[in-house]
This record gives C-alpha cells, structure tokens and sequence, in this order.
C-alpha cells in the first residue's frame, strides 16, 4: 500500500515538472522568436531550424534511460523504433520543417499577441484532417469550437490595420497573417499525421518510443531548415547579423541557443504530460496558457491589444473550453477501465503551439 502511495506521488511531481517545462516552452518560445526579429534579426530560414535545432538536448534522456535498461536487460537494442515507425516520423518531420518555416515568417511579421491567436485555429484544421485521417468523430461541442476559432480569426484578418508595426507595409503584413494561418493549417493536418502514425505503429508506445519518435521528426525538421539557410547562405550570415545585432553581438547568440532550448522544453513538455496524464490534460495547460502569452508580449513589448482582439480572444477561449468538455464527455462516455494506454485519444495534441 505504502509502495503503490510513494508512486503515485512520485507520478504527480513528474507531472508537475512536465507542466512547468511545457509552460516554458509554450509561453516562452514565441516570445523569444519575436525578440530576435525585433532587434535586427532578419534570418527566417534561421530563426525556423532553431525551433527544432535543440534536438540533441532529447538524447541525454534517451541516453539515461538506455542506460537503465541495460541495467536489467543488457541485450536492450539502442533504439526501440522500428524501420517503419523511423520512415513515418521522418516523413511528418519534414513536413514539420515546412511548418517551422512558415510560422518563422509569420512570426517576423506580427505581433506576437496576433499570431498566437491566429495559430489558435490549428484546432479547426485537426479536427477537419483527423476526420478524414483517423475517423475523428464530430460532436455538437467540436462543431462549436471550429466556428467560434474560424470567426475569431476573420474578425483579426478583417481588423488588421491598427495592428501593423511601425516600419512594415500593408503586404508584408498580409503575407504574414496568411502564411500563419498556414502554418496552423499544416500544423493541424501533422497533428493527425502523427496520431495516424501511432495507431499503424505496431508496436507498444512508451514514453522512451515517444521520445524516439521527437527525436527522429526534430532531426529531419532541422535537416529542412538546414537546406534552405544553404540556399539562403545564412550560415554565412550569422557573424555579420550578430555584430549588427542592436542588443550586442553576445546577447544575439545567448538568444539564439535559448531559443532553441527553450523550443525544445514545449516539446518535452508536452510529451511529458501526455506521459503522465493524457493529451487531454497537455491541451488544457496549453490553452490556460494562451491569455498568459498574449498578456507577457503586451508587457515586455508594448504591443497594442485592440477591441477585435480581445473579441478574438474570446471566442478562442470559448472554442477550446467548448471542443475540451466535449472531449470530456465523450471520454467518459466511452471510457474502457482496462486501458490507460494513450494510443487512441493521446498523440493528437503531442505538439499543440504556438507554434510550430
């Protein structure tokens, strides 16, 4: 009794632990996107491999946990993942590349309150994709949650002028509110991708293959993001950026490795959670989380919160308690006591963002 006390406890801080690092990562990681754009820095094709370019930071803990393995089994294979399962991930992380990309821009071009609200209607592009990938079944609640965060984002794009920053034109503006909305829309279909991917897994999902899997999309991601600071010669960029860096050549490189570890925690997080509770849990923090990222760029950055933003706010707000609540009463409803396993409701929002 004690011994079954002492780990659900233990199970309880390891679920706190992952919630303060994903609130990190979720709150921190546009922030310091937009503070590397605001103070001279010009490299979207950069400021996108950083997103996923802390991927060495997961090996430490693949590291610590083979380890322990071959404590017990000493014949443990370095890697769980399976051929099939490496191919899936590499593939998604690609795609996840593109999306780095494209909320990079987004990012560069709007404030940071605007694109996190924009990036709020990712829920309606997985709830479409998810019913056509994994038979996503649509219930009154979702419905209400995809026209509420559909409405929400047409009254942002129909409001915009106000909004602009100083020095950027009307098309610039634009592009970067579309090329956000993409992001989200891409983000939405990877999303299904990725729960897709479980499901034909074949294979057990811990949290160590779970790990595996972020590791192998993070890698290819980068590799994406790598081949366009190529073409875009920006590696040859970076010193000439960082001296010309309005904070100091030093504070331009101390924001480009925490921008890249700070990524790396929303992703850990989330995992975390979804680990130790269920990916029901990891969409609830990260909602509660969204007033607190558009209240911290109105603070640090003196961004302007107009009336159609808080309309837009809310109706997010709205839409995500309302899709949750369905998804609460769903999942009591069709509840099966014998599994605690994650594979069918879980992986969905495993990368839930801001971003990418």
């Amino acid at each position: 009794m004690e011994a079954q006390t002492s780990a659900t406890a233990m199970k309880k801080i390891f679920l706190i632990i992952n919630g303060v690092i994903l609130a990190v990562g979720n709150c921190g990681g546009p922030l310091i996107m937009r503070l590397y754009f605001i103070h001279g820095g010009k490299r979207i094709w950069f400021s996108s491999w950083l997103e996923t370019g802390g991927w060495p930071i997961i090996l430490l803990p693949l590291l610590v946990n083979y380890t322990r393995r071959r404590i017990t089994t000493p014949q443990t294979p370095l890697f769980l993942m399976k051929p099939r399962v490496f191919l899936a991930a590499a593939a998604i992380g690609t795609l996840t590349g593109l999306d780095d990309y494209l909320y990079a821009y987004g990012v560069a071009r709007l404030p940071v309150s605007t694109s996190a609200l924009i990036i709020a209607t990712q829920l309606a592009f997985t709830a479409a994709f998810a019913f056509f990938l994994v038979k996503q079944k649509f219930t009154a609640y979702s419905i209400n949650a995809v026209v509420l965060l559909t409405v929400g984002a047409v009254i942002l794009g129909l409001h915009t002028s106000g909004d602009r920053p100083a020095g950027e034109s009307s098309r610039e503006y634009m592009l970067g509110f579309l090329l956000t909305l993409a992001a989200a829309a891409l983000y939405g279909l990877i999303l299904p991708l990725v729960e897709l991917m479980y499901m034909k897994a074949k294979q057990g999902l811990t949290y160590t293959l779970v790990m595996e899997i972020q590791l192998v999309m993070c890698f290819f991601a980068t590799a994406f993001c790598t081949v366009g600071m190529i073409i875009n010669k920006d590696f040859q960029a970076i010193a000439r950026e960082a001296k010309a860096y309005e904070l100091g050549e030093t504070k331009y490189y101390v924001i480009v490795v925490w921008s890249a570890i700070i990524w790396q925690c929303f992703f850990l997080g989330a995992i975390g959670v979804i680990f130790y509770s269920s990916s029901l849990l990891s969409g609830i923090i990260i909602t509660v989380l969204l007033p607190i990222t558009e209240l911290l760029a109105v603070i640090f950055y003196h961004e302007k919160f107009q009336v159609e933003k808080g309309v837009s706010l809310f109706l997010s707000l709205w839409g995500f308690i309302s899709y949750f609540f369905g998804e609460i009463k769903q999942s009591k409803k069709n509840k099966n006591p014998s599994d605690d396993d994650h594979t069918t409701e879980t992986e969905l929002v495993v990368h839930q963002t801001d971003v990418p």
